[in-house]
């Protein structure tokens, strides 16, 4: 039958799965009185229907916490708004540990659930029994209880954020097909159905499973794929009760009651993807064929776990897709390629957990046209455009799927989808003893293998929560760079230039720091949002008159872009393009750089002829160079820049002088522990879109007194004008533990005489302090003096445990930078 749908509608929303019916509930609740909900055959068809519906507590960071706490509150108030029941208990949650590592990261986990409000303890396994009596414990070291862990009915949840959403006025249509995506002049213009175009201005893929194919009609990448998910279903255990559930991430498991029976949900690692070729059109409700093969290897440990279900038997093996994305993270937010195109999908098996708070913070978003807070690691801006295609997707997704189970180790890289984006340079690294990892696909040196250890040791992670395998070449890099010299590639950071007789009003508009400086002169700045947060971390290098070029971190080229897009004027003439792939990029940096890259050039590198902050097109060798005296790593240094086809030989001229003055290879560890040192902000840990510009301690990068853009005023002025006069509210301060046997890495608590009052940021080993270091927030008082900030007691949570810090507002590490500009 023809469905006779509106012409017209304020938000078009597309997926009627729990996420869909979430974002139409909250679009609702915010005023939205013309939302349209299209689901392309019945609401909890796809995904939604056979989810676990477990609703947890805790996530990686305070805004994801708060988001999936929101969804617990709000499913238990629903049915008291709508009359309809979501099956939502708080049974409270275990897991269990096999081995100590799995205790260290549920321990470091307790830890920062303190920061984030919510309530996890610790337990011996003696204290473990009482509360899971039918399980096998013998080989358990311990575990972590989340009292106020739940769990809901999926399909009712949804249901009743759909008649929740109605009752507001949302008008949702079952059976009907998105055949297009209405677009014009970069903005989404309505929908194309199978029954005539929806007019809209705001459309949302709440896709599930399908969001990659209606990000394709759209023109928009979105990095999923589904999988097959199992579970096993036991017959009725006798005194089974309202168990909590139970998860054994060591054997890929977890359990719950389900009407009386235990449900074990598998996350298995060398997962199966699903559907390479195309989602059937008619999937409703389907499952999948099951694989007993597969699963064979998990039931057997689960029939170990809870010895019970050896007498009891399977009653149902259940095998429906899920979808999952690249790095285990959802994609939530607009889209940087169509304007008003919004997306909530891939969820990786926390929908039902995230829905109800993903729903809320979109719908905020939507309307006022920005994130309500820092959503980096969930954003969709994060991806690149590669990411979407779908060999690389079913390759990953195979190591993503179990990777939520699997220990969340400090410097874990992905195995799969490798080796798609090498620089040149990847074999000479190679040779050299690098171990690689892999940003937005790039392959890059994160260590080195000694020179006379390479072939004796394997250029392989061993992971840990301790001093991992490669901690002491760590060292020997760390010392290279405060000692003598290293050398690095920088290739993979996002390179983005401007153009145009306007580039430098346009970049008057959005940089902080004042842009209008002689070409040949670098510029350290930041981009801020009209709250005066900070929405990018850059250097800005004047090429020539009309020619900017603009270096950001590699995870941050699609944010960066379309931030710029955003706010370009439309009468600017201005033009942008990416850059990252054409320039190679090395830099050498430490005290022996200028004698170093002297030997090779005719250039004068003396400071008086090339101070910091300065450019030059110099001759190294039989190449043409760019050279930018700046630094990442708080020493003496310069990073060179050629076309990407010279890097081969500029690495090998380099490498060929490299001895005389100790040259080594360094990894992107160092680089970042260096940067820890000196106390340098690192966009999307230390500083975010909700970090304020003054108390991140950058405002000496903001210059309010500058020529003003022909375009208007800075954006975020009015914003650092006022937190100028009113004064800080928070400082960042850095850490130095007084232990040095003691690892940091980021989110360990910070207390302020006993009381908890932030996290750790960032977080590494200092070899050059003689101690791990941390940079994190402090809240202060406007006026308080630095004696008064420093005199207080601070410590740092590591595991559980209290430990004493020395504390500085200014960097430990060469504070007057006498270093740098030497």
């Amino acid at each position: 039958m023809p469905v006779i749908l509106p012409k017209n509608a304020q938000a078009v929303i597309i997926g009627g799965g729990v996420v869909g019916c979430s974002v139409a509930y909250h679009l609702a609740k915010l005023g939205y009185t013309d939302v349209i909900l299209l689901e392309r055959k019945k609401l909890t068809s796809g995904t939604t229907w056979h989810a676990a519906g477990l609703v947890g507590q805790m996530r990686s960071s305070l805004n994801l916490t708060q988001m999936v706490k929101y969804s617990g509150n709000l499913y238990e108030t629903l049915e008291s708004e709508t009359g309809m029941a979501t099956g939502y208990r708080r049974t409270g949650s275990i897991s269990l540990a096999t081995n100590q590592e799995r205790l260290t990261e549920y321990k470091r986990n307790a830890s920062l659930a303190k920061v984030h409000g919510v309530d996890v303890q610790i337990l011996s396994t003696a204290e473990l029994r009482d509360k899971v009596e039918f399980f096998n414990l013998d080989d358990v070291v311990g575990g972590a209880w989340i009292p106020k862990d739940g769990k809901a009915d999926p399909a009712n949840v949804a249901m009743a954020l759909a008649k929740g959403a109605k009752n507001n006025g949302v008008k949702i249509f079952e059976d009907v097909k998105v055949t297009g995506i209405l677009k014009d002049n970069g903005k989404v213009k309505g929908v194309q159905t199978e029954f005539g175009e929806i007019k809209s201005e705001v459309v949302v893929n709440c896709g599930g499973m399908w969001a990659r194919e209606v990000g394709k009609m759209a023109g928009v990448s979105v990095p999923l794929h589904a999988c097959e998910h199992f579970y096993f279903l036991t017959s009725s255990v006798p005194g089974l009760g309202d168990m909590p559930v139970v998860r054994v991430p060591d054997e890929s498991a977890y359990y719950k009651e389900d009407a009386g029976k235990i449900l074990v949900g598998l996350f298995e690692p060398n997962a199966k993807p699903w559907a390479q070729n195309g989602i059937p059109d008619d999937f409703c409700f389907d499952q999948i064929q099951d694989d007993l093969d597969h699963c064979m290897p998990y039931l057997e440990l689960a029939m170990s776990r809870v010895p019970v279900m050896e007498s009891l038997g399977i009653e149902t093996l259940f095998n429906g897709p899920e979808s999952f994305t690249p790095d285990d993270n959802f994609q939530i937010g607009e889209s940087p390629e169509l304007g008003n195109f919004y997306v909530a999908a891939g969820f990786n098996s926390i929908g039902i957990q995230a829905a109800g708070g993903a729903g809320k913070y979109l719908a905020e978003w939507i309307v006022a046209k920005e994130p309500p807070c820092d959503l980096w690691d969930v954003d969709i801006r994060r991806n690149q455009s590669f990411q979407s295609n779908k060999t690389y997707l079913a390759n990953r997704v195979t190591e993503t799927l179990g990777y939520l189970y699997e220990n969340h180790f400090p410097y874990h890289q992905y195995e799969t989808a490798r080796g798609l984006r090498k620089t040149p340079l990847y074999e000479f690294f190679k040779e050299r003893g690098a171990c690689f990892g892999e940003v937005a696909g790039w392959e890059r040196p994160n260590w080195f293998v000694p020179k006379e250890m390479i072939g004796k040791v394997e250029q392989k992670y061993e992971y840990s929560w301790g001093r991992q395998n490669w901690f002491e070449f760590h060292k020997l890099e760390q010392q290279a760079i405060r000692e003598t010299v290293g050398m690095y590639e920088m290739t993979s950071y996002a390179k983005i230039r401007v153009k145009g007789s306007d580039a430098m009003d346009f970049l008057q508009l959005v940089c902080a720091n004042d842009v209008n400086v002689e070409p040949g002169k670098m510029v350290y700045t930041q981009w801020l949002n009209d709250k005066g947060g900070i929405e990018a971390d850059v250097t800005v290098t004047r090429l020539g008159v009309d020619d900017y070029l603009i270096v950001s971190g590699t995870m941050c080229l699609n944010r960066d872009l379309h931030w710029l897009n955003k706010n370009m004027p439309k009468n600017a003439n201005c033009s942008l393009f990416d850059a990252t792939s054409s320039e190679g990029c090395i830099a050498v940096m430490g005290p022996n750089s200028r004698d170093l890259i002297q030997s090779l050039t005719d250039a004068d590198m003396s400071n008086e002829s090339f101070p910091f902050a300065n450019v030059r097109n110099i001759e190294v060798g039989m190449a043409n160079v760019r050279a930018h005296r700046i630094t990442y790593v708080g020493e003496l240094g310069w990073e060179l820049y050629f076309p990407i086809e010279f890097s081969s030989y500029i690495a090998e001229l380099i490498e060929s002088k490299g001895e005389e003055f100790s040259l080594r290879q360094i990894g992107m560890h160092t680089v970042d522990s260096c940067r820890i040192e000196k106390a340098y902000r690192h966009f999307g840990h230390d500083i975010t879109d909700e970090d304020h510009v003054i108390n991140a301690g950058l405002g000496f990068a903001v210059k309010l007194n500058k020529k003003p853009s022909k375009f208007g005023k800075l954006i975020g002025f009015d914003a650092v004008e006022s937190k100028k006069t009113s004064g800080y509210e928070m400082r960042v301060m850095q850490f130095l533990l007084n232990n040095p046997e003691l690892m940091l890495y980021h989110n360990e608590p910070i207390l302020k005489n006993g009381e908890i009052v932030g996290h750790l940021t960032s977080g590494t080993y200092s070899h050059t302090l003689g101690a791990a270091v941390g940079l994190g927030y402090v809240p202060c008082l406007p006026n308080e003096s630095h004696n008064d900030i420093l005199n207080a007691e601070y410590t740092i949570e590591v595991e559980g445990v209290i430990e004493k810090t020395q504390v500085s507002l200014k960097p430990m590490y060469d504070p007057l930078n006498e270093k740098i500009r030497n």
